[in-house]
């Protein structure tokens, strides 16, 4: 018997409040076991599906959305970043892409942070030493597990947006000095308030920098955009964070970089080909590493959960969705 509601297909496992309002509102199939789906899985969704809600690790290209049924009509990501949706091909077929901006601003940026202290402080050394050695330590030492400090110090923002500009509020919370770097300059007044330094040259920033924290999109312009060359700018005492999208940096170069000690260290979230992650980057205890935590808070998710049945229930309305998303945007 026909329910008269929109299919709505889920990709993952939600928080259970925004799928139980899901199932309220739509005829929404649910992927309860949260094992992500194949390719195939993917073309079947997108035959059925009048919306398709799928996440950042769903790659939702040009062969999925070409075999799409003529009555899907929106994609609603979940997630910020759209660069697993091809949208060139989305826009020829007539389908609306949203996702989900601005919520996960403030989680993200305090992960960022988190990085920020973690590897200079060598905070995961620490307690890797600790848990194996089963607690059992000489005690303090003048010159055992020395850091660096943060303060005082030239922090280097790649992507001067919402998340960039939470992170510089923070960093400067910190005493460190802010400099960036953006496809555009930002208005003055947030400049002054930030007391942020502006490089239109990247590579300029990158050589006079103690941190670097990478906090662009993933577009085509922004792939490997820390490129082997421009890894080679950094100080060999500089450390570089990313919880952006790992395609940013060429992550065999900067392996290769702390594997022979030309980078102090980096603190990871993200990886060019997730889940995979490179050896050398797990062996080396000069790296914090994390299995793409950023956004990962209840309160995150639920909102990403809100913003996309917002997007859904506006669609279906007959009005624009309040983050539909242009591929100029990107």
């Amino acid at each position: 018997m026909s329910t008269n509601k929109p299919l709505v297909v889920v990709t993952r496992k939600l928080p259970e409040v925004v799928e139980t309002r899901m199932r309220e509102l739509f005829e929404a199939q649910l992927n309860l076991d949260d094992e992500p789906m194949t390719q195939a899985g993917l073309v079947e969704a997108v035959k059925s599906a009048d919306v398709l809600v799928p996440t950042v690790t769903d790659r939702i290209d040009r062969s999925v959305v070409s075999q799409a049924g003529p009555q899907l009509k929106l994609i609603a990501n979940f997630g910020t970043g759209v660069d697993n949706v091809d949208l060139d091909t989305a826009r020829n077929r007539g389908i609306i892409v949203t996702n989900t901006p601005g919520v996960l601003t403030e989680d993200t940026a305090d992960m960022t942070m988190a990085l920020i202290l973690a590897v200079p402080r060598r905070l995961a050394e620490g307690t890797a030493y600790l848990k194996q050695s089963s607690g059992q330590w000489r005690g303090w030492s003048p010159t055992w597990m020395l850091g660096h400090r943060i303060f005082g110090k030239r922090l280097g923002i790649i992507g001067m947006g919402r998340i960039g500009q939470a992170v510089a509020k923070r960093a400067k919370s910190f005493g460190l000095q802010i400099h960036y770097h953006n496809r555009r300059r930002v208005h003055e007044e947030v400049e002054r308030e930030l007391e942020a330094t502006y490089w239109d040259s990247l590579d300029q920033m990158l050589a006079r920098m103690d941190i670097i924290s990478v906090n662009c999109p993933h577009t085509p312009a922004t792939f490997h955009l820390l490129s082997a060359r421009r890894l080679k700018l950094l100080k060999p005492t500089a450390y570089i964070v990313n919880t952006a999208r790992g395609e940013v940096i060429d992550e065999n170069a900067l392996a290769r970089m702390v594997e022979t000690g030309e980078i102090a260290g980096a603190g990871l979230d993200v990886f060019e080909h997730e889940p995979a992650v490179n050896p050398k980057l797990l062996k080396s205890d000069t790296v914090v590493i994390l299995p793409h935590m950023g956004s990962a808070t209840i309160e995150g998710r639920i909102d990403m959960g809100e913003k996309v049945i917002i997007n859904i229930k506006t669609f279906l309305d007959g009005h624009a969705p309040p983050d539909r998303v242009h591929p100029a945007m990107f």
